[in-house]
């Protein structure tokens, strides 16, 4: 992951850099990131944030994160992603009952009395979601205190500004520039 930052202070803009760093990948969200662009005018104040991601995020069903396979009347799964165990685990009880779904291994389930076609499609998380999850990682790695907050969200950029006082027209205009910029990138 590149990040790049402008500030005024380059011993604070290095500091920055390693957190940054340090919060994205504690949070498990560092490999997403190809490229990160800060902004931070802490006079002002004004810090502008603006990811992109390595991809768009999108919809995944449980066949992209396990291979499912029958036998008679018991669907048998086998998770090969370990990030979506919880999260198909979760919507496997909720489709089908917890008496119904066996969890024999963090990675092995098996399912009774279902179609396993129908089971391939079941949606274990949304573009929406992983988006929602990005944003709330970027407030982490925001200075505390910082209320008013705006988000610019294309594809795979998403770019916040954070003030303190009230958002401004000249503000949000200089986080869409970063914006732009982000999403007319080459790079990745």
């Amino acid at each position: 992951m590149e990040v790049n930052i402008t500030g005024p202070d380059q011993y604070a803009n290095n500091a920055y850099r390693d957190l940054f760093n340090v919060i994205m990948g504690d949070i498990g969200k560092a490999q997403m990131i190809a490229r990160a662009e800060l902004v931070l005018k802490p006079e002002v104040p004004l810090f502008i944030f603006s990811i992109r991601l390595n991809n768009a995020p999108e919809s995944l069903t449980l066949k992209d994160a396990a291979s499912v396979r029958s036998e008679g009347e018991t669907v048998h799964i086998t998770i090969s992603d370990e990030r979506y165990a919880p999260s198909i685990l979760a919507h496997l009880w909720d489709r089908y009952g917890r008496d119904n779904v066996d969890q024999s291994t963090r990675f092995d389930m098996s399912v009774q009395y279902a179609d396993p076609d129908e089971i391939s499609e079941i949606e274990i998380t949304s573009g929406e979601t992983v988006l929602k999850d990005m944003i709330g990682a970027i407030w982490r790695s925001m200075p505390e205190g910082i209320k008013a907050r705006h988000n610019f969200t294309d594809g795979n950029v998403i770019t916040i500004l954070a003030t303190e006082e009230i958002i401004q027209q000249e503000m949000k205009d200089e986080a869409f520039a970063v914006h732009k910029k982000m999403t007319e990138a080459s790079d990745v």
